[in-house]
Formats: structure tokens, sequence, C-alpha cells
């Protein structure tokens, strides 16, 4: 009999974190064939309501689901790694830090150029803040479990407190609170831009929170408990959020205001920073993340098993689906042209939706298939993917 008949939630527990991881990375798919298809239309960040469509303001408050909740999960599976089921605790920092090396390199070489097939400027995103987030956990996981909880709440909870630091290019430590921080270009010179688009450092407090997440899936937690201290996180994320957001108390840079309607007052609500996320903005997206644990762990269905595939595979599927939202840019400006102003774009926001579900299905076969080779091989490199 396998462990999975002995104990019939482990399996669950582990899919729910694939389903979650799955659904998010559809979702991405989601914003990026917005950028690709849609760029003549821009967001800005926080979102100007004034001249962003409610449709288009919702698709990408939908996207911003997606950041955080993979990087926490990333730090929940990294406490999942370093204690496996029936074996004996081991430590994940070798593991961590060659990961998150493999994923700047991956970052600064495949993904950068798949977003304008070229190198002129090198964008350090989000690839690289889950990369450098893995090495900082590498060393951060040494701490006792309780410290790197304290840690990762100070993080989250107190960074905002630091959205007035501004430092200028000719100021001692620029670089680095701007890969920590600020957000901008770093290391200016004529042969490269190099721009630091996900400062790191609250991206580090959430990668700790999710480590120290990680017991509620080991073998002392009932499901039961579970997915009881999943909804008391949850509820407790929200609470909290409606509270300081609802009263401008902290946690956004920008105040919320009613408006002349209804659903511009709850756009101007959700109008949350993400470059760096704001603590309202991650408790949001974390709150909700753990509401759908819960709901992946209870329902086991087709649509599940579809979204599980992709969370089984998300590095091969994320370098895919760029390549693909690539060539068929270039495929269409050869035929058509660019149409809107200096780009190729669609006309409505349903065509970009449209595209989202008939790319999921038209991915999903070379990413079932990856997913099944990844899971027989026994290549420690595929397993990085």
């Amino acid at each position: 009999m396998s462990t999975n008949q002995l104990n019939p939630t482990a399996k669950k527990r582990i899919s729910s974190i694939d389903i979650l991881r799955g659904l998010v990375m559809l979702i991405m798919l989601l914003d990026h064939v917005r950028e690709r298809f849609y760029y003549h239309m821009p967001v800005s960040d926080p979102i100007n309501i004034d001249d962003t469509s409610t449709g288009l303001f919702f698709s990408r408050i939908l996207a911003h689901l997606c950041a955080p909740i993979f990087v926490f999960l990333t730090g929940l599976s990294a406490w999942l790694y370093a204690h496996p089921k029936g074996k004996p605790s081991r430590s994940a920092s070798s593991f961590l830090w060659k990961r998150g090396l493999f994923l700047i390199l991956i970052e600064i070489t495949l993904i950068n150029f798949s977003w304008f097939g070229n190198y002129q400027t090198l964008y350090l995103q989000v690839i690289w803040a889950i990369g450098v987030s893995m090495i900082s956990l590498a060393f951060l996981s040494k701490l006792n479990h309780k410290w790197v909880g304290v840690l990762g709440f100070l993080i989250v909870f107190g960074h905002n407190l630091l959205t007035s630091i501004h430092l200028n290019e000719d100021q001692i430590g620029y670089t680095l609170w701007t890969v920590l921080y600020q957000r901008g270009f770093i290391l200016p010179n004529d042969f490269i831009a190099i721009k630091a688009s996900y400062p790191v450092l609250p991206w580090i407090g959430v990668i700790l929170l999710g480590y120290f997440t990680g017991p509620l899936f080991g073998e002392k937690f009932s499901a039961e408990a579970r997915l009881k201290a999943l909804v008391k996180i949850g509820l407790s994320c929200l609470s909290l959020l409606m509270l300081i957001r609802g009263f401008n108390i902290y946690g956004e840079t920008l105040p919320w205001k009613i408006q002349d309607t209804f659903i511009q007052s709850v756009m101007s609500f959700l109008n949350f920073k993400k470059y760096p996320p704001s603590l309202d903005f991650i408790l949001l997206t974390i709150g909700i993340g753990c509401f759908l644990l819960c709901l992946f762990e209870k329902v086991q269905n087709r649509l599940t098993e579809f979204l599980r595939t992709y969370g089984s595979a998300p590095m091969f599927f994320y370098i895919l689906h760029l390549y693909v939202l690539l060539i068929a840019y270039k495929i269409l400006v050869n035929i058509y042209g660019t149409n809107q102003g200096e780009y190729f774009g669609f006309d409505h926001l349903w065509q970009i939706w449209l595209c989202m579900v008939l790319l999921s299905l038209v991915l999903y076969i070379p990413t079932k298939k990856f997913s099944d080779y990844k899971r027989r091989s026994t290549s420690k490199w595929i397993k990085y993917f």
C-alpha cells in the first residue's frame, strides 16, 4: 500500500499547493497577454483610475495575486523540502541558493530576451526577485523557526515606513537601496541599461512568512486543524486590511477616497502599489491565497487537475509562454503592421481574455508532457524547472 493510501490527505496537501500555483500561472498568462497585445493601453503603478477602464482595472488587480502567492508558496515549498514526509529533516540551504542563482541566470538571459527580443535593457523582474529571495532564505532558514517568522513579519509589516527614503544616483548606497526598495536604473553605463523593476526587500519578507507557515502542511497538523488555521490567517489578513485601509491608517502610499460611483470607490480602495508591494497589497493577496488553499484541498476535479499540471512545471511554462507570445507578436506585426501607434495590439479587452483562454489550452499538452518527464527524470537540473 502506498504512502498516499495510508494517509489520504497527504496527496491533497501537495496538490492544493500545485493547484494554487497553477491558477496564478494562468492569471499571470492573462497579464502577460495584456502586456504584449494591450500595451497601447498602459497601466501605471498605482493605477490611474481616471484613465483606466473598469475591465482593465480589475484585470490588472486580478494579476496582483500572482507574485505574492507564488513567492509565499515558494517559501512554503522550501519548508516541505526541508521536512520530507516520513524522512529525517534536512537543510534546504544548498538547494535554495543553487536554485536562486539558477533563477537569476534564467532571468538575465532567456527571460529578459523574451520580452523584447534584444538586450538593450536588462530588467530585473519577478524571477530575479524570487531568486534573490530564495538565496536570502537559504541563509535565514538556519535561524530558529520562530525568528524566521518574526523577521518575515517585521519586513512585511514594517517596510512601508521606508517609503520616504529616496536616494539619488550620486549618493552612497543608491544601487543597493534601488535593488532593495526604491526601484529604478542601476549601474548606469553606455553598454547596457539595468533596471531593478522588482525591489526585493518585501519579497524576502513574503518568502520568510511562507517558510514560517510550512509546518501547517507537516505531519503534526491534521487536515481539519490546517484548514482552520488557514481560514484564521485569511480572515486576519483581510480584516486588518479593511481596518488600516478603510481609515487610511497605514500600509499604502496612495489614500483611497469616496468617488462618484460605488464601483469607482471600490477601485480607489483596491488601488494598491506593487513596486514595491505595499503591506495592503500583501494582505489582500495572501489573505485570498489562504482561502484558495483551503478550497483546493477540499475540491478535486478536472479543473483542479488542469491547474495542477501548470503548477507542477511553473518555470517551463513561464519560459514557454513568453516565447510563444514574442513569436506570435512578431508574426502579427509582419502580417498586419503596427495598428496601435508604434505597437500591434487588440482593440478590445475581451480579446485579451479570449487569447489567454486559447493559449492555456494550446500550452497544456507541452506543459503536461514536461511535467510527466520531470517527475520521471533523475536529473537534478530538470528539477529546477
